[in-house]
């Protein structure tokens, strides 16, 4: 998903972007680490995303020292899909669903008498 934040975004910042992305979450400490520059650098990668509203950053203490935790900003995403009717549907997710199984029928069996 791309927004008019990403559109003017240098190559390190693109890179930033998605380690933030793909780990869900990172330690600044880290963050510069991994994306193999300065501490300097990595530092105003991370200033640059969060001014454009694509991370959030938070103070944080990670192996004793001071730093900030660097997560993906929430971003307006579309929930429609997830949606069965007014209920969030129970066949999204990691796992894979049995409906045949018990833990199912029951969910299915509450759903039903809740209305």
């Amino acid at each position: 998903m791309s927004t008019a934040a990403e559109g003017d975004l240098s190559e390190a910042e693109r890179a930033g972007l998605e380690l933030v992305r793909t780990t869900g979450g990172i330690h600044q400490s880290e963050f510069w680490k991994e994306l193999d520059v300065s501490s300097r650098k990595g530092s105003r990668i991370a200033e640059s995303l969060e001014e454009r509203g694509l991370v959030q950053r938070e103070d944080t203490v990670y192996e004793g020292h001071n730093t900030y935790y660097i997560a993906p900003a929430a971003r307006d995403l579309d929930f429609s899909l997830l949606m069965a009717g007014n209920n969030l549907s129970p066949l999204v997710g990691e796992e894979d669903v049995e409906p045949e199984s018990d833990a199912f029928s029951q969910w299915i069996m509450q759903l039903a008498y809740e209305d």
